[in-house]
């Protein structure tokens, strides 16, 4: 007669979950050049030049840079410090959890081994810890003062940061998820499966002494010019109309990357040298076949890579084939203190002399 609780009842809604805690890393970094060191060096232990905002991991980010020390302990050395400019609650229950790395570069860009300084763990920025850095980076006397990495009174130092972030997914049981799971798109690995097995080719291609086959229907979705070789008036000229097409002034290598392109959208993982040499190649058949990602694709990597060794090469380069981007870029590092100078010594000079002389004369 009493009150009884039914099992059936109480048992109702219930069901078999698991969940999953995923942590993933977000990097990013900044370069900050010092301009005028001398001017800068002596304006007191604790007081810092900071640089402008940078973002990573959703969270704004500057460099605070001490040159005469952050503290009276450290007024011997430059001190760096990594500063939370985003605003943030002051219950610190929002915490940044973060690993950052200090670096002096080169005049290549490089960073300098013996002056690079790491977290050892993860570091915890919240609103009333917004600062962290290291009181001793670089000496001044006998470290920076002297050396080579200070060039015409201008240097610069590496910020990489990478912000750990964790996400919680929870696995309901297979009723509640459904009975199909939807697998992502596997179409570019297929589609590369199709060209390099040559299944169904209609269209070879001769490049230098390697042959390669491929679908002109694909060809021309992706490029105008294959389209008109192919398909349009030019086909007669080019050879286009006929089942096998000779290609001139490009290596097999070359045209081997740009078919891979068409295809999946992607370009095959390569090391930075050779990536960088691929890019510049690239860049000239995107143009040549009105590939247009991919020569915003080139022209944004090759932005990356510009040094002393290459800056004019990469003008010149940028300038044949209408990259306003990728000439910007190479504008804004030429005109970086001791870069200019440095790069008229080279070889690459010469080049720009002979292939843009209007620039050589700017």
């Amino acid at each position: 007669m009493g009150n009884k609780s039914s099992s059936s009842a109480s048992g109702a809604g219930n069901s078999d979950t698991a969940s999953t805690i995923v942590a993933h890393a977000v990097p990013g970094s900044h370069v900050l050049r010092i301009d005028g060191y001398s001017k800068a060096r002596g304006i007191g232990v604790g007081k810092c030049l900071n640089s402008g905002n940078f973002r990573v991991g959703g969270y704004n980010w500057s460099v605070r840079f001490y040159p005469d020390g952050r503290e009276n302990t450290c007024a011997d050395w430059i001190s760096v410090s990594l500063c939370l400019t985003s605003p943030i609650s002051s219950d610190n229950k929002t915490v940044v959890m973060t690993w950052f790395k200090f670096s002096l570069l080169d005049h290549d860009g490089e960073p300098v081994s013996q002056y690079q300084l790491t977290t050892r763990d993860l570091v915890t920025f919240s609103a009333s810890n917004r600062i962290w850095g290291f009181d001793q980076f670089i000496k001044r006397d006998g470290g920076l003062e002297g050396s080579d990495y200070l060039i015409d009174d201008s240097f610069r130092i590496k910020c990489e940061v990478t912000i750990y972030k964790s996400s919680r997914q929870q696995k309901q049981s297979e009723k509640e998820e459904g009975f199909v799971k939807v697998p992502p798109s596997n179409l570019h690995r297929e589609l590369a499966g199709v060209v390099w097995a040559g299944k169904e080719a209609d269209v070879t291609f001769e490049v230098g002494s390697e042959v390669f086959t491929a679908h002109r229907n694909v060809l021309a979705a992706r490029s105008p010019v294959f389209k008109a070789e192919l398909f349009g008036p030019m086909k007669e000229n080019t050879g286009g109309g006929s089942r096998r097409v000779q290609i001139q002034d490009m290596e097999p290598d070359v045209f081997r990357e740009m078919l891979n392109f068409i295809y999946t959208d992607s370009l095959t993982s390569m090391g930075k040298e050779e990536g960088i040499i691929m890019a510049q190649h690239l860049l000239v058949v995107a143009d040549r076949y009105d590939l247009n990602r991919l020569k915003l694709v080139c022209e944004d990597k090759l932005c990356s890579h510009i040094d002393r060794r290459n800056a004019a090469a990469t003008l010149v380069l940028a300038e044949q084939h209408g990259c306003k981007g990728l000439k910007k870029a190479c504008f804004t590092f030429l005109m970086s203190r001791g870069n200019l100078k440095a790069i008229m010594k080279t070889e690459g000079y010469d080049y720009l002399r002979v292939a843009a002389p209007l620039y050589s004369t700017t």
